[in-house]
């Protein structure tokens, strides 16, 4: 049971914090799809004292989200104690720490993964962001720096001493980043040392991992990162895996008008432009498997203007519906 404060849920999904991904928009529509809980990006502690305006955005939440929680970063312990209780403040259900962002500009200065690094000091960031803020703080880390130094029985048990209220484990080393074999095995021997609830992450793309990922692991929750860009359905499905063995497939019509409704949520929270060039990341997603998608995807990458997004889009919905009727109506001859 995945259990945070008065938060409680059997087999949580939970979608993982995406530098440039985990926006309002996206995570409205993991909602939608079943995520329990979601996360935003990551919010630099050291741009958030200086009250940088790109970070403070981050911070913004919606009501219809919730449970979503806040991720906070940074290696130095005065400003990650200071951007706690600002984040505390747009009233997150959780406040998470990042201890496992293997990007080098990141880790490389003592943050993310880089705490894994010196175990004790994590353990006083872990401590003090807990008794500075009055809601449940949760913490992302990794299983070690590499695979010379997997620390993450020391890590897991100082976090737990610290009052954190769930681990969330990324199964690979800072090295690997995400080449290598996520090795899920890490999660049980967590589980026998610790009582907070363990959620798993790294290696999950499709239900079937979600599935297999709880069956083997016995983890409290699973979370999802790079499988959900690319087919945000996951979450739904993997619920419908659990419980009925079985799920449909997403539709054409679905894949369309989903990747409209993302970009209008975007729309909602940013100026056109700023809405329409990073939304080119989740095409190839959204049209993965469909016929001369390529061709389209090309078009779509030239727009910077909405309209002309949805009339490519609902044309090609219309000429795939037409494609499928004429191959039935030639199964009937």
């Amino acid at each position: 049971m995945f259990k945070l404060g008065k938060i409680e849920i059997n087999k949580a999904l939970l979608l993982a914090p995406m530098e440039d991904v985990t926006d309002i928009a996206f995570r409205k529509i993991c909602k939608e799809f079943g995520a329990d809980i979601v996360y935003t990006e990551f919010v630099n502690s050291d741009g958030l004292i200086r009250s940088n305006k790109k970070t403070e955005l981050k911070l913004e939440i919606s009501e219809e989200e919730r449970p979503v929680g806040i991720q906070i970063y940074g290696g130095n312990l005065e400003p990650m104690i200071q951007a706690a209780k600002i984040a505390e403040e747009k009233k997150p259900d959780i406040i998470d720490i990042n201890a496992g962002c293997w990007v080098k500009k990141i880790a490389g200065r003592g943050a993310g993964a880089g705490l894994l690094k010196d175990p004790c000091y994590m353990q006083t960031m872990v401590e003090s962001i807990v008794k500075a803020v009055s809601i449940p703080v949760t913490v992302k880390t990794r299983i070690g720096w590499d695979n010379n130094s997997i620390n993450i029985l020391d890590v897991a048990k100082r976090i737990e001493d610290a009052g954190a209220a769930s681990l969330t484990l990324h199964c690979r080393t800072k090295v690997q980043g995400h080449s290598g074999e996520a090795d899920w095995n890490w999660i049980t021997k967590v589980k026998e040392i610790i009582r907070i609830p363990v959620a798993l992450n790294g290696g999950v793309f499709t239900a079937y991992d979600v599935q297999r990922a709880f069956n083997e692991t016995n983890a409290d929750a699973v979370m999802v990162a790079r499988g959900a860009i690319e087919h945000p359905w996951i979450f739904r499905e993997a619920k419908e895996l659990l419980t009925s063995k079985n799920f449909p497939e997403v539709t054409v019509e679905e894949r369309i008008n989903t990747a409209l409704r993302h970009l209008k949520y975007s729309l909602e929270i940013k100026d056109e432009r700023a809405a329409v060039l990073p939304f080119r990341k989740y095409y190839a997603g959204y049209l993965k498997g469909l016929p001369n998608s390529k061709e389209v995807r090309i078009e779509l990458y030239k727009q910077l203007e909405y309209a002309p997004i949805e009339e490519i889009l609902l044309k090609y919905l219309d000429e795939l519906n037409f494609r499928q009727f004429i191959e039935k109506e030639e199964e009937t001859k």
